[in-house]
């Protein structure tokens, strides 16, 4: 780009002008991030000085303005795009683990969650919006189904920790994931990875840079990510756990003039993949025969997780009809930005569309009488508009803009069961007797002629409908005064101003094939004097379950928030900078999909931090620390509640709302001992509990453990050995460690800690990942083999009671190890 540089962004690039040493900042554990080389080592076995004074000289924009990340007053880690090719990762839930404090939870890619310092929320749905933003280019990714997109042709991502409302926007209330993409260069560039994996993993990008002239060029990049699965349906061999990924991503850049740029991007991807698998932890032996008349074994009622298996060595049955999770994304954006004399402006514009169908087997069995399939379908279109304003002069440094956001979305909240399981939920539940049944109605049938009929085996479906709009205004100013040459103020704050409506609608029961029925016995029910509504009215979204049949209900909510930052900085010396910190954050109020005429309360976070970055140029080394505290008032977070008591009702996913605080501690180390050799050390403590927690089932966990582990970590090694068959060989390896969920009163129902002898369940976790390279001189072509989760640990991320109702319950189930080959190519 030609655009005319301000005297601090030329000033950055003078400064980055040696960064050889960039991978070592990278807070991520540290990986090769160099090209491969052939230059002849150093005789000296000192260190070069100079590179190693670079050592956190990459720039990000975290603070809305180009900065060294070293120099910015935030808890931040920077993932590269080398660290993400050195995992093998096709999205950022494929490497959390070695980001520790970060939690992506992707069994279901369009129903994903992110936690950050142990505040996320498993928000999936349109009512409630997650507490970690995403952003794409600066771009709010619209909800959690398309928050989660493959990565094409990124540049870096940067986590950062904590409030981050005054910059980011409204719903980073815990803080943010910003990805950047690469821009179309001025140089021609083609190049294409290709890898062939276990399981029948085949992936491959290619990705092409053509400039059209000199203030042209286009950029245009394609990836398709595909395998089999790990997992097999026992009975009729279905895979589970593939993948079946495709996207595209094309940029287009004009230099109107030497200050005038103009950035046109479009993105597209299309998913179609089997939904999560859910393996059933009670066993068939254990099935009992139900009362006559009815016919047919069930699991016996309540479940008994002292009889559960062991779902790491379950079978697994799948037998949803329409089983499968899609996703069809695409995202248009438009920058436009120009520099004046005295700073730079920057508009953005955004338009987003996607859809997504998520239906999975909930019962984990193949057996009609305990059939239960549910479906999340939802349709989404948002608009984004950005007016950015920055300028620096020799005593501040200065950021203001407003911004325009609206979102259209439409959910269909599905169960799918039959009459035979319905019978079961009614047994089970105490609403029904044997002989109020469907089985007993169609035990009588051939004695009375009409045995040609039957009331079982019909597919019964029941949905709530949910439509929001939402339109969201904000203004916002961010400004650091250079109090001296070493001392640094920064203030900000941003207004937002909410504006929701959102509606529910039940409609009746959908089941054609018993009204058929149903059609053909009316003289058989009048003449007993059988009312045909009683095989018609809603048994799972009912009135007794707060769910009114056929009945509209509407809401509309305004809410504002006022959200500063002050931020105090001292440079002791150029390569050693201390900060402290107090922000606020806000997330939107919403609400419940499930729950009529609900609303539930904007989030709000008070965050107080403290911390110290350094870099020793003589010892080749990085360290930072960082000392926080927050506490957070209304945190939503969707949780199972119990069916209610007297209905035929299935347990429900809800939002509620706690308070919070947490204390704790991260720290970062990057060392590099030699030239060749880079090791990293990232270690994330936090001790954080309820100060105000009414659980669904009534328990008051008020002083106890949220769940969030106290320890979580990662280490790295990367040593770079050159002059090998003429090109450099490249070592690396990647330990991840979580530590094990802290339950409480209300773990057991939620299923995110220990609830049967026979297994662990929020046990902690850890992950080895390795990789060895070969790169020919330049990096034109190279070739790999890596292996992700070298020990094969597995584990159960959680149990899922939603079927307890039938006595039942799944499990789900992390991968095993995966190997691949990799080659690369470059022109």
């Amino acid at each position: 780009m030609m655009m005319r540089q301000r005297p601090l962004s030329a000033s950055l690039r003078h400064l980055l002008s040696g960064g050889a040493a960039l991978l070592l900042c990278a807070p991520l554990p540290a990986l090769a991030d160099q090209a491969a080389t052939t230059t002849p080592p150093k005789q000296a076995s000192k260190p070069d000085t100079h590179e190693i004074k670079q050592l956190g000289a990459i720039t990000v924009t975290a603070q809305s303005r180009a900065q060294e990340m070293q120099d910015v007053p935030i808890a931040l880690q920077i993932v590269t795009a080398k660290q993400v090719d050195t995992l093998a990762a096709t999205d950022i839930s494929k490497m959390d683990i070695f980001v520790p404090g970060l939690v992506v939870s992707a069994g279901q890619p369009t129903q994903p969650s992110y936690a950050l310092r142990g505040i996320g929320g498993s928000g999936f749905g349109i009512g409630t919006e997650p507490a970690v933003g995403v952003y794409v280019d600066g771009v709010y990714a619209a909800r959690s189904g398309g928050a989660l997109l493959a990565f094409n042709d990124i540049k870096r991502i940067e986590v950062l920790k904590g409030p981050q409302g005054t910059l980011f926007g409204r719903n980073s209330a815990a803080g943010a994931i910003s990805i950047i993409t690469n821009e179309p260069g001025d140089t021609f560039e083609a190049k294409g990875t290709f890898r062939y994996g276990a399981y029948g993993e085949r992936y491959g990008d290619v990705l092409l840079n053509v400039p059209l002239n000199q203030d042209m060029a286009l950029r245009f990049s394609v990836l398709d990510n595909q395998s089999d699965g790990w997992a097999r349906d026992s009975a009729n061999g279905k895979h589970y756990g593939g993948n079946h990924d495709w996207g595209t991503r094309a940029q287009y850049r004009w230099n109107i003039t030497p200050n005038t740029r103009v950035l046109l991007a479009w993105d597209h991807e299309q998913l179609k993949q089997a939904p999560q698998a859910a393996y059933s932890v009670v066993p068939l032996s254990s099935y009992v025969p139900r009362p006559s008349p009815l016919t047919g074994t069930v699991p016996p009622f309540p479940a008994d997780p002292k009889t559960w298996m062991n779902p790491l060595h379950a079978p697994l049955y799948g037998d949803a009809v329409g089983a499968a999770e899609t996703r069809r994304f695409n995202g248009v954006t438009l920058t436009v930005d120009h520099s004046f004399g005295w700073g730079s402006f920057t508009s953005t514009t955004a338009w987003r569309n996607f859809d997504t169908y998520n239906l999975g087997d909930y019962d984990g069995t193949n057996q009609r009488d305990t059939y239960l399939d549910t479906a999340n379908i939802e349709h989404n279109n948002s608009w984004y508009q950005e007016f950015k304003l920055t300028g620096n002069t020799d005593l501040i440094d200065w950021v203001a803009g407003t911004s325009f956001y609206h979102e259209q979305a439409r959910q269909i909240s599905r169960v799918d069961t039959y009459t035979d399981s319905l019978d079961t939920l009614g047994l089970n539940s105490g609403s029904l007797g044997p002989t109020d049944t469907f089985a007993f109605y169609n035990s009588l049938l051939p004695l009375v002629g009409y045995g040609q009929y039957t009331l079982l085996g019909d597919p019964w479906r029941e949905e709530v409908r949910n439509d929001e709009n939402i339109n969201s205004y904000a203004v916002y100013g961010d400004v650091i005064w250079h109090l001296t040459d070493r001392l640094n103020l920064t203030t900000g704050a941003r207004y937002t101003l909410d504006q929701k409506q959102f509606s529910w609608f039940n409609p009746p029961r959908y089941a054609p094939q018993l009204d058929t029925t149903l059609t053909g016995l009316a003289p058989l029910l009048q003449l007993v004097g059988i009312d045909p509504s009683v095989f018609q009215q809603n048994q799972v979204f009912n009135t007794a379950t707060g769910a009114p049949v056929n009945v509209l209900a509407q809401a509309r909510n305004n809410w504002r928030d006022f959200s500063p930052r002050v931020v105090l900085d001292y440079h002791f010396t150029p390569n050693i900078m201390a900060y402290g910190s107090v922000t606020r954050g806000y997330k939107a109020g919403g609400y419940n999909m499930l729950e009529f005429n609900s609303h539930y309360s904007p989030e709000h976070v008070v965050n107080y931090e403290g911390g110290i970055k350094t870099v020793f140029p003589e010892q080749n080394l990085l360290l930072n620390v960082t000392a926080y505290y927050y506490t957070y008032k209304n945190l939503q977070a969707l949780v199972l509640k119990p069916a209610t008591a007297g209905t035929n009702g299935i347990p429900e996913y809800v939002t509620s709302t706690s308070d919070q605080h947490a204390r704790g501690l991260e720290v970062e180390l990057q060392w590099a001992p030699t030239d060749g050799l880079r090791l990293g050390l990232n270690g994330a403590f936090i001790n954080s509990t309820y100060t105000r927690y009414i659980a669904p089932d009534g328990n008051n966990l008020a002083g106890q453990p949220t769940g969030t582990p106290i320890f979580s970590g990662a280490a790295s090694l990367s040593y770079t050995l050159p002059h090998v068959f003429n090109g450099s060989l490249v070592y690396d390896a990647s330990y991840g460690y979580r530590g094990k969920s802290r339950c409480n009163s209300d773990s057991q129902l939620q299923g995110n800690c220990q609830v049967s002898p026979n297994f662990t369940v929020g046990s902690a976790r850890q992950s080895v990942d390795m990789r060895l390279d070969w790169n020919a001189p330049g990096s034109r072509w190279g070739v790999g083999v890596f292996v992700t989760n070298l020990l094969n640990k597995r584990y159960v991320t959680g149990v899922d009671n939603t079927a307890a109702p039938f006595g039942l319950a799944v499990a789900h189930i992390t991968p095993p190890r995966m190997w691949g080959v990799e080659l690369r190519a470059k022109l």
